[in-house]
């Protein structure tokens, strides 16, 4: 997830570049860079860190053409570096990009094969090649682009600057957004509409496939084919702030509605269907280390202790590997056992966690074999461990976590499916059912969130109580876990996750009229059990929220409210249950007029133990 500002028009570029990127670096802010014509030649500037720096460099700098493209960067493909920024250059070609460019390996490898030079360990760089080889071969502008990306497989939006032609301002699209704002014989293309408000509210959005060549003269926009396409253009009423949020009233929101897509990137270029494989790309085992391994231990810390927890149950139930969860807190001061058949994974949004990061360290130093789950290339942690797996959820604004939950799972659930098959619990046809299935999920997803008006009223009608109890047994209890941080989280109300069979031990004195119990209660084999305790808590006077799956007619006549999932498999159920009561969590804390993105005494990274 990355921002992308391109122009053309009598403005100054580069004060429209800077002034758009700043707007963007709520996408990216690994590093940043710009592309703009002088005297007939393109000027890259590019600095690693956030738009500050780039805007030290060029404080002094002025540029005497009329086109120029930005970009600000969160890394998926290449540490954070000088090199890595964009744009990238080859030949007459410079050009920005956000997506991810699957095949690229192979690429590059043809590429350099054919006497190509890369400067940079990104995806990207492929891209400003294949663009140049095609020119060079004599193609036109137009059949250089769409040969060049008929050859690629992935997700990008892309700006580009050719060279000998100052007037023309290229942009494609492809599961990644982009899209151009019309001035007074002006053109902007931005990877969303906050770049761009303050010169225009006249929008077309670029769909997949498309390609768009813009002159003074105007646009035109095809498909690969060259075909041309009619795209509509709106008029967008949003404010400043509104639109840097996507039109949501918080990042929170925007990015609990993110998370069908974080779900689709983390799968992206791993999952090999028609093979019955998963791919992961920087695992750090062999195959027979693999099935050698004695146990595994997944630490970390908050809402990623309770992916962790999920995690524990996909495993075993895959790879059939005995699982140990720790909180990272308290790992190293346990004196943990283990050695080189104990694999460690440590799971983190930043990786910068300071208690998940001492607690790789202590493993290590114990002869414990290390993998990280992180969403920030560049980070401590990836480069602690000797292997990863990037999420690539794009950054999270909002301090209190959702997109990274879902994105975890989606990893953890790849990383149970790679150990079964390596191990040989799973076979070819096991592993292609499985990933049949977890493509079905962001779909499901999206479904469950096209429902947040119900749940929107329900948290009205219980925005006045000062304390829930959240239940859930077997792999529904870390979701029961996480839906009471998000509540105590955001709105400052008292709520507790328990295993449901645990309520007898204790929470049971708790519960009277005044305290909502919601039960996690998805179809599986501890349903009837549930049920059960539905049941002791309404002979309290308890009031049950119920989330179940759809159409089931017998616990609904038991309970107080009902919020509804569609019936997944027990081990994709998290996916969908947690929905919901991050929308719950959201809604009461914002009818209750809390700081929803930043809460108080509570910071993004917890860097300091």
């Amino acid at each position: 997830m990355c921002g992308i500002i391109g122009y053309l028009g009598p403005r100054p570029p580069l004060t429209v570049l800077i002034e758009g990127l700043r707007r963007l670096e709520y996408r990216g802010y690994d590093s940043a860079g710009v592309g703009v014509f002088h005297r007939g030649k393109i000027e890259v500037r590019r600095t690693e860190g956030k738009l500050q720096q780039l805007e030290d460099l060029l404080r002094d700098e002025a540029f005497d053409g009329r086109a120029g493209i930005g970009h600000t960067r969160w890394a998926t493909h290449g540490r954070p570096s000088e090199e890595n920024a964009h744009p990238h250059k080859a030949g007459r070609v410079v050009l920005v990009h956000n997506g991810i460019v699957e095949n690229y390996l192979a690429l590059k490898e043809d590429l350099k094969q054919a006497g190509r030079a890369f400067s940079s360990e990104t995806d990207t760089e492929v891209l400003a090649h294949l663009v140049d080889i095609e020119l060079k071969g004599g193609a036109g502008v137009e059949e250089a682009l769409r040969r060049a990306l008929r050859q690629v497989k992935g997700s990008y939006a892309l700006a580009l600057l050719i060279e000998g032609r100052e007037e023309l301002l290229v942009g494609a699209r492809n599961e990644s957004p982009l899209l151009l704002g019309l001035g007074d014989g002006e053109f902007f293309l931005a990877s969303d509409i906050p770049a761009i408000l303050p010169w225009t509210r006249e929008f077309l959005f670029l769909e997949d496939g498309d390609l768009i060549f813009i002159t003074p003269e105007g646009f035109r926009v095809t498909d690969l084919e060259g075909r041309e396409v009619s795209r509509e253009v709106k008029r967008v009423e949003w404010s400043p702030t509104m639109a840097e949020k996507g039109g949501y009233k918080h990042f929170m929101l925007k990015e609990i509605h993110e998370q069908p897509e974080a779900v689709i990137n983390t799968l992206r270029g791993r999952i090999l269907e028609e093979e019955g494989r998963v791919h992961l790309e920087d695992f750090p085992l062999e195959e027979q280390e693999v099935r050698d391994l004695e146990r595994m231990v997944l630490v970390a810390c908050g809402t990623s202790w309770h992916a962790a927890l999920v995690g524990e149950y996909m495993i075993e139930a895959l790879a059939r590997v005995p699982v140990e969860v720790e909180i990272a807190s308290e790992f190293r001061y346990r004196d943990p056992l283990g050695g080189k058949t104990t694999l460690l994974v440590a799971i983190s949004q930043s990786g910068e966690t300071a208690d998940t990061l001492a607690a790789v360290r202590e493993a290590k130093a114990r002869g414990f074999r290390t993998l990280s789950i992180c969403n920030v290339l560049g980070s401590t942690l990836p480069r602690e461990t000797e292997g990863v797996i990037f999420t690539h959820a794009g950054p999270e604004i909002g301090v209190a976590s959702t997109k990274a939950f879902t994105a975890q799972l989606a990893a953890l659930y790849l990383l149970a499916l790679y150990l079964g098959q390596q191990r040989g619990y799973l076979s070819r046809d096991g592993v292609r059912e499985h990933l049949r299935l977890l493509r079905t999920v962001p779909g499901m997803m999206e479904e469950v969130l096209r429902r947040e008006g119900e749940v929107e009223r329900l948290a009205r009608a219980h925005v006045h109580f000062h304390n829930f109890l959240y239940l859930g047994r077997g792999i529904s209890y870390p979701v029961a876990l996480e839906g009471a941080l998000k509540l105590k989280e955001i709105s400052y109300i008292h709520a507790e996750g328990y295993p449901a069979g645990e309520m007898k031990h204790g929470p049971i004195a708790l519960i009277d009229e005044a305290m909502p119990v919601m039960v996690v209660a998805p179809k599986d084999h501890t349903y009837e059990k549930v049920f059960g305790n539905v049941q002791e808590v309404k002979s309290r006077q308890g009031r049950v929220i119920a989330l179940l799956n759809e159409a089931d007619p017998r616990l609904e006549g038991e309970v107080a409210a009902v919020l509804r999932v569609p019936y997944t498999p027990p081990l994709l159920s998290p996916f969908l249950t947690v929905l919901p009561l991050q929308l719950f969590a959201y809604h009461i804390a914002d009818f209750l007029g809390t700081d929803v993105d930043q809460p108080r005494n509570l910071a993004k990274s917890v860097t300091v133990e």
